[in-house]
C-alpha cells in the first residue's frame, strides 16, 4: 500500500505491506518519523488519518490516553489501503550514513540470569546490524503478542550478535516467557535500531548517566564506546546506577573493568534505594562508589556543582526517568543536553 505523509515542513511518501506498523514501515524507508518507546505506551507517534483504512491493532495501549479525536498511534496501526495521514511535527529524512531500522530474525544463543529477576540475553542475527552506543530494538518473542523495546548492551559496528538486560516485571507476558523457557535456541522477531539517545566520540561534553534496573543496558553500550575510542582521557564521565539492594545489582565486574581502563576521570556510583550500603561493599569493589537513596537524588547531591558542559544519557522506568529529567532541568541542564529513553 502507498502512504502519504503530511508532517508540518513536507510531504513524505512510502510503501507499507499488511503486517507493517506504519512507525517501522515509515522508519525502514528512512523517513524520521517521530516516536520515543516505539511500542504504544508513550502516545509520541501520533497521527491523524485523511484517508484510507487502517486496522489498529492494540486499542487498549496506554499510549492512546495522549491522543485526540480523529488521531491513532503509528506504532500500533497497519494499513489495509491506500493512506494519506498527517502528522503534527517536523519531519525529515534520514541522514545519508545512518543507520535505518530494518527488520531482522534472531536467535537466542545464551542466557543467564544477573539476579533474581534480570536475564542477560545473547542474540545471534540473520545478518550484521549497523547501530549506534545507546540505541535499542523492538523484539517480539516466542507466543507473545506485540514488540517490547530492549537496549543493546554491546556496541560494535556491523555486529551479527546484541546482548541484552531484560527485568522480570510481575505480569508481563514476555517476563513470563522468559523466566519459565528454556531459551537458548528460540528464535525472536527484531525491528532497529531505534532511539536517539545515542553517543559519538564528536560529542565533546562530560558524559552524565542515571539509569535504573535494566535501564544500565544501553548506558553500557555508551560507556564500551567511549572507552573504546578513549573519551575519558580528555572529558569526564559520571555513572549513577540505580538498584534497591546490592543483591539486585549486576555488571559490577563490568564497571570496574571500565573504570580501571578509564581512570579517575569515570566515576560510577550505585545508588541502593532500599537499604543502607553494607559495609563491606566498599571493600568488595574498591573502584565503585556507593549510596543510599533514589538514583536521582544521589545524582543531584553528587554532582553539585559539576553540571557545566554535559549530555545527561537517562533509562529506565518511567517515574525515576521523570524524576531524572526534573532534576537535570533544576539543575539548569539544557532540554538538548538530555538525552533518554523510557519504557512502560
Amino acid at each position: 500500500m502507498k502512504v502519504q505523509l503530511n508532517a508540518r515542513n513536507r510531504a513524505h511518501h512510502f510503501e507499507s505491506n499488511a503486517e507493517d506498523k506504519l512507525l517501522y514501515a515509515g522508519l525502514s524507508n528512512a523517513v524520521d518519523l517521530p516516536y520515543e518507546c516505539g511500542s504504544g505506551t508513550c502516545g509520541t507517534c501520533k497521527a491523524r488519518l485523511l484517508s484510507g483504512d487502517i486496522e489498529d491493532r492494540w486499542p487498549e495501549a496506554p499510549g492512546r490516553k495522549f491522543l485526540k479525536e480523529g488521531e491513532f498511534l503509528l506504532c500500533q496501526c497497519e494499513a489495509r489501503s491506500d493512506l494519506s495521514l498527517e502528522v503534527a511535527a517536523f519531519v525529515h529524512t534520514m541522514e545519508a550514513g545512518a543507520s535505518v531500522p530494518q527488520h531482522y530474525s534472531g536467535r537466542i544463543v545464551e542466557a543467564k540470569k544477573l539476579t533474581r529477576d534480570v536475564l542477560f540475553l545473547v542474540v545471534g542475527l540473520d545478518r550484521p546490524m549497523d547501530f549506534d552506543a545507546g540505541q535499542f530494538v523492538m523484539a517480539k518473542a516466542g507466543p507473545v503478542a506485540g514488540y517490547r523495546g530492549w537496549s543493546m548492551v554491546n556496541y560494535a559496528r556491523k555486529s551479527d550478535r546484541l546482548e541484552f538486560v531484560v527485568k522480570n516485571k510481575i505480569g508481563g507476558g514476555i517476563s513470563e516467557w522468559l523466566f519459565k523457557s528454556v531459551l537458548e535456541g528460540e528464535t525472536l522477531d527484531l525491528f532497529g535500531p531505534l532511539g536517539k539517545a545515542t553517543f559519538f566520540p564528536a560529542l565533546a561534553r562530560n558524559v552524565l548517566c542515571i539509569a535504573g534496573g535494566s535501564g544500565i543496558a544501553g548506558m553500557m553500550s555508551i560507556l564500551s564506546r567511549a572507552a573504546h575510542d578513549g573519551y575519558f582521557t580528555q572529558y569526564r564521565g559520571d555513572v549513577f546506577f540505580g538498584v534497591r539492594t546490592l543483591d539486585d545489582a549486576f555488571f559490577l565486574d563490568e564497571f570496574t573493568d571500565l573504570v580501571k581502563r578509564c581512570g579517575d576521570k569515570l566515576s560510577i556510583t550505585v545508588a541502593l534505594s532500599d537499604e543502607p550500603v553494607p559495609d563491606d561493599a566498599a571493600r568488595r569493589c574498591p573502584q565503585l562508589k556507593f549510596d543510599q537513596g533514589l538514583v536521582h537524588e544521589v545524582a543531584g547531591k553528587q554532582m553539585a556543582g559539576k553540571f557545566q558542559n554535559v549530555r545527561a544519557y537517562l533509562a529506565g522506568p518511567t517515574p525515576a526517568v521523570d524524576a531524572s529529567i526534573r532534576m537535570l532541568l533544576q539543575s539548569k541542564v539544557s532540554t538538548d543536553n538530555i538525552r533518554y529513553d523510557k519504557f512502560s
